[in-house]
């Protein structure tokens, strides 16, 4: 929640713990063990951004987050939670925030589609777990697409391009590189798999536009709040590779398509990922050097990317160590891997001389963390042992009725529902292939009409010609010929 138009996150020995909205975008980390209150943090901070007037775009995978739609409701557990964070329970709002739902699957909110020119060879090789000769494949059909005007708009416009640079591959091979039919073979096994998938919902017109998650809803006392993007990802967290390569497309969309901002009062928009660790397994290393220059560079656009997983250690390095602002729940240390990745975490926090950092991580409560957000110079705060607040809206999810009525409501109702299936490469290369094949059934019938010119008569090679010029009439398989 808000004070003094800082959000306060929760309290320490020491008072309120804060973060400061000017170093929002300097990125954040939720992490701990499950069950330690990772999502209650991810809601606080999510209600905050929303009650600055921020966006906030957050993935939902166990449906837990749709809650954020209607107001929370007061109880014991909750009075005594706030009394211990220093709020008072009988002036604590608990209200509802303005939501919209998402969903690839366009089963649990609006649609959302991306073209395949949109997705990129890069990401799309990820998404089906090509290997690095077929990505190399994957490249080329992107490059003789661009350069011969096929817009690759769906998975049937990939299929025909894959149908097409394998019929022709000779010819491209001497181009663009060696095109095997072994590769063009593995790639349309693993198209036809993400289909299965569902992933032919995902790819296709009208494709999302980024600015709608850049929306604010006017209140009736004419303050703004961020409009809550939350995507429904129960089904799509069953497919891994797509739901980690699906939340770095969005995050590389935002980055080509916003302005640098610089330094702010607030962000632009807040992300959050959950289970992140997803999105650097199996990672090739020109993905990681793209979403380590998204997440280093993004930031002076106004975008604030959050990270949640279980453990620091799921996150490289390079770039745990952009993530200024961190909420670190309890971390259970029963194995010396555990043990490791406790120091670990330990080690990345500001000591505090009043606890032990590496003790305390393994003691925490359930909705205690240790938190450390930067302070107005940049610099890292010490670490605090902290008591987080409850969020102020609905801890749970909601029914399908309340999802179907807030989908109904909601100002994007409709505008993205129709799929479109515009001229593509499908389109052009299935007319390219008819025009070919009437060529080549007009050839064979003038061959045959001209090998039909010549009659066998009692043995001697009579031309056949029009009736004007015809010397005489011969009985030839039924029909009357006019020969000379």
């Amino acid at each position: 929640m808000l004070q003094d138009n800082k959000i306060w996150v929760g309290t320490s020995a020491g008072g309120p713990v804060y973060l400061l909205p000017a170093m929002a975008n300097r990125h954040g980390l939720i992490a701990g063990a499950t069950g330690t209150g990772k999502t209650v943090s991810l809601k606080v901070l999510a209600e905050s951004f929303s009650d600055l007037g921020v966006p906030v775009f957050l993935s939902d995978i166990k449906s837990d987050l749709s809650g954020m739609v209607k107001p929370g409701e007061r109880s014991d557990s909750l009075d005594k939670r706030l009394r211990g964070c220093g709020a008072d329970p009988d002036t604590f709002a608990y209200k509802a925030y303005p939501t919209v739902f998402w969903d690839v699957y366009a089963e649990q909110g609006h649609p959302i589609r991306a073209t395949v020119e949109q997705m990129g060879p890069l990401l799309l090789s990820r998404m089906l777990s090509l290997n690095e000769t077929q990505s190399g494949v994957m490249n080329i059909l992107f490059r003789v697409a661009r350069n011969e005007g096929y817009a690759l708009r769906d998975l049937q416009d990939l299929k025909a391009m894959l149908v097409h640079i394998g019929e022709n591959a000779k010819e491209y091979t001497l181009t663009y590189g060696n095109v095997s039919s072994a590769s063009v073979g593995a790639i349309q096994r693993a198209v036809a798999i993400l289909e299965d998938q569902g992933g032919d919902t995902f790819f296709g017109e009208p494709a999302l536009d980024i600015g709608d998650w850049l929306r604010v809803a006017q209140n009736e006392d004419g303050t703004e709040q961020g409009v809550i993007n939350i995507l429904s990802a129960d089904r799509l967290f069953n497919n891994p590779m797509m739901y980690s390569t699906f939340l770095l497309w969005m995050l590389t969309s935002l980055y080509d398509r916003l302005p640098e901002r610089g330094d702010a009062e607030k962000p632009l928009i807040v992300f959050f990922f959950d289970e992140v660790h997803l999105l650097f397994n199996n990672c090739s290393r020109a993905l990681m050097e793209k979403i380590e220059q998204v997440v280093r560079l993004i930031r002076s656009k106004g975008v604030g990317v959050y990270f949640i997983t279980q453990n620091p250690a799921d996150i490289p390095m390079t770039i745990l160590g952009q993530l200024g602002n961190r909420i670190q729940h309890a971390l259970r240390a029963y194995t010396p891997l555990d043990q490791k990745a406790v120091k670990v975490a330990a080690q990345t926090f500001r000591t505090n001389p009043a606890f032990d950092t590496e003790e305390a991580i393994t003691t925490l409560k359930t909705g205690e963390a240790l938190v450390s957000f930067l302070d107005e110079h940049g610099a890292p705060g010490i670490v605090e042992r902290a008591t987080i607040l409850p969020p102020q809206s609905y801890m749970g999810a909601i029914t399908a009725e309340e999802r179907e009525q807030c989908i109904a409501a909601s100002p994007l109702y409709g505008v993205y529902d129709e799929a479109v299936d515009s001229e593509s490469a499908f389109e052009k290369l299935s007319a390219q292939k008819k025009a070919q094949e009437a060529e080549q059934t007009q050839a064979v019938q003038t061959q045959t009409a001209q090998a039909a010119r010549f009659l066998l008569v009692n043995g001697v090679l009579r031309q056949v010609v029009p009736v004007e010029q015809a010397r005489e009439f011969v009985q030839y398989n039924g029909n009357l010929w006019p020969i000379l």
